[in-house]
């Protein structure tokens, strides 16, 4: 496949730097306990895994590295939040296990690339991969960058990751890209006796305090 070829081409020597957005609870399985999880994928991939900083319900994770590294690193979270789910379904009465979902960040310049003419490209991706690939219509607040979700068996997911970094390859952004960056959340409020209530609600006005919901 040609893919395949461009991959092993230029796996050693082209390097590349792919944003995934995470939600807290799939930092904290990426991190894992003391930075021991993180650490242990650097050190195996080969790959740069940094994470935003900032107190946000939603975090940027940067992988950079040669192609080769960055799909190693790709594999590792995959089946990492592969694992989570099962470990869940076993205190859960579900039965069917849910697919693995990354979600890329990619420049909406790029994002015509991915999809192709009248949908094409993606509609190649999904049934060679078995991925399931959405483009989302609107970019990302503040960013010229759009949310690509991938679903699937970690195995898809990294041959579909595969073959949208050939694309990206192929067709770089063009002009300047607006790196989306998750806001902080709203300041925790903590009571006496130390409970902790967290506002889930944008911004309130500026006269008052709070915006009950």
């Amino acid at each position: 496949m040609e893919t395949t070829k461009v991959q092993s081409e230029g796996g050693l020597n082209v390097t590349l730097t792919i944003r995934l957005l995470m939600h807290g609870k799939e930092v904290g399985s990426i991190i894992g306990k003391k930075g021991e999880t993180v650490k242990k994928m650097r050190e195996e991939s080969g790959a740069r895994i940094n994470i935003s900083e900032g107190n946000c319900p939603e975090r940027i994770v940067t992988i950079t590295g040669p192609t080769d590294t960055i799909f190693k690193a790709f594999a590792m979270i995959a089946y990492k939040f592969e694992e989570d789910i099962i470990n869940s379904m076993s205190n859960s009465p579900a039965t069917s296990k849910p697919p693995v979902t990354l979600r890329l960040v990619v420049p909406a310049s790029q994002c015509g690339s991915l999809i192709g003419k009248g949908g094409s490209k993606i509609k190649e991706m999904r049934e060679s991969t078995g991925a399931q690939v959405q483009v989302a219509g609107d970019m990302l607040p503040n960013s010229t960058e759009r949310a690509v979700t991938i679903s699937g068996t970690p195995e898809a997911i990294i041959q579909c990751v595969k073959q949208i970094c050939v694309v990206m390859l192929e067709s770089p952004p063009k002009g300047a890209t607006i790196p989306y960056r998750p806001k902080p959340a709203s300041t925790p409020v903590i009571f006496s006796g130390g409970q902790v209530w967290m506002p889930v609600h944008q911004p309130a006005p500026m006269n008052s305090p709070f915006l009950m919901i």
